[in-house]
């Protein structure tokens, strides 16, 4: 379904007036601690899932792909966060609670397949019911399993789940490859497994491996990072630091110059490299330019001196709206027929939080009662 918009220039100007002031009034001041916490993930995966979501909008559903410019551009930049900040997180968990390859299993793939469960039975009796579309047997039991070799808009059920085969191929691996005493060299080896498949080329992966090309140093990146993030935590090279940081504070004037000087840097460095994406470049070309792209949203975070309450809120469901989000505009539209185009972006936007606070519920829920039937057995 392609949605026709009137006034394309005001609806995006009234939507963009809006979401700031949303961001603004959901703003206070930074209280969490340490480099990456739990808040600032949080917050970049809300950036990320709102980068999809927009871009999804402006280019595949909008007639007209100027609505929502420039919050549009950045969709590939939104998936190499996610991949970056599942590498990060493994890493992180990994060091700091160690689980066996079958404990990491049944907790890590678990919580990405509970929700994915949820979601493909949602569409696939959706669209049996609404629009009397059905999918042969074989179909539906890669869906289940999470594999997703097509990205078609009209053909597949959830065209944007290409990447969750991605992400599985990942968690398969980590476990098998991961090294508490060199993690780093689990970044490089899952990056040689990533490189290695893409080179491979695959028939049956042949229409989503240009995505692929194009993603595939983002995890590898996030473990490599988090390993090195670990290794120097509570080290003498962090205290040193500190102490220079410190230091700092008596020339104010300085630190407050060098430190606006670095955040209108970043703001140019993410707003030239997002629109001069080099999409449809040389692969490692579009690649490094959406990593830099990202990697300036990362330390832009990183440095800023607040939170968003709005980007933490929609990093907590991002995963779930995500996995929702495309089959409920695409197919079944509540609210672009009925409303402005403006205003409908803003009802699916708070729509997707509680849809995506539900599907997590139910499979959290759900992954309790395995979790306690198989503690009894």
């Amino acid at each position: 379904m392609i949605i026709s918009i009137n006034n394309t220039i005001q609806a995006t100007q009234i939507f963009l007036v809006l979401f700031v002031l949303g961001l603004a009034l959901t703003l206070r001041k930074k209280t969490a601690a340490g480099i990456f916490s739990v808040a600032l993930t949080q917050e970049l995966k809300g950036f990320a899932i709102l980068a999809v979501v927009f871009s999804h909008i402006g280019y595949y559903l909008a007639s007209d792909h100027r609505f929502l410019f420039p919050l549009s551009v950045a969709a590939g930049v939104g998936v190499n966060l996610f991949l970056f900040l599942s590498g990060y997180g493994l890493v992180a968990s990994a060091l700091s609670k160690p689980l066996s390859v079958m404990q990491f299993y049944q907790r890590r793939l678990l919580k990405l397949y509970g929700p994915l469960w949820l979601t493909v039975l949602l569409f696939l009796g959706l669209d049996f019911l609404v629009i009397g579309k059905t999918y042969d047997l074989g179909y539906i039991s890669q869906a289940l399993l999470g594999f997703f070799p097509r990205a078609d808009v009209s053909l597949d059920l959830n065209s944007p789940l290409w990447y969750i085969t991605l992400i599985i191929f990942y968690y398969l691996l980590f476990p098998w490859v991961f090294s508490r005493k060199y993690p780093w060299l689990s970044a490089i080896v899952l990056y040689l497994a990533g490189y290695f498949l893409v080179r491979w080329n695959p028939a049956l992966l042949g229409q989503v491996m240009r995505l692929y090309r194009v993603h595939i140093l983002a995890f590898p990146l996030g473990v490599f990072i988090g390993s090195v993030a670990f290794k120097y935590k509570g080290s003498l090279l962090e205290a040193r630091v500190k102490q220079i940081w410190q230091k700092g504070e008596q020339l104010k004037f300085l630190k407050q110059a060098g430190y606006w000087l670095l955040t209108v840097f970043l703001l140019w460095l993410f707003g030239y490299t997002a629109y001069y994406s080099h999409v449809g470049d040389v692969r490692w070309l579009e690649e490094a330019t959406s990593l830099l792209t990202g990697g300036a949203i990362v330390v832009l975070f990183m440095i800023k001196k607040f939170e968003s309450r709005l980007l933490y809120w929609f990093g907590l469901y991002a995963y779930e709206i995500y996995l929702l989000h495309w089959p409920i505009m695409s197919r079944f539209d509540l609210f672009y027929r009925f409303t402005p185009s403006w205003l409908a972006t803003i009802f699916y936007l708070a729509f997707f939080l509680g849809i995506g606070w539900i599907t997590q519920w139910l499979a959290d829920r759900i992954s309790a009662m395995i979790f306690r039937s198989s503690s009894v057995a």
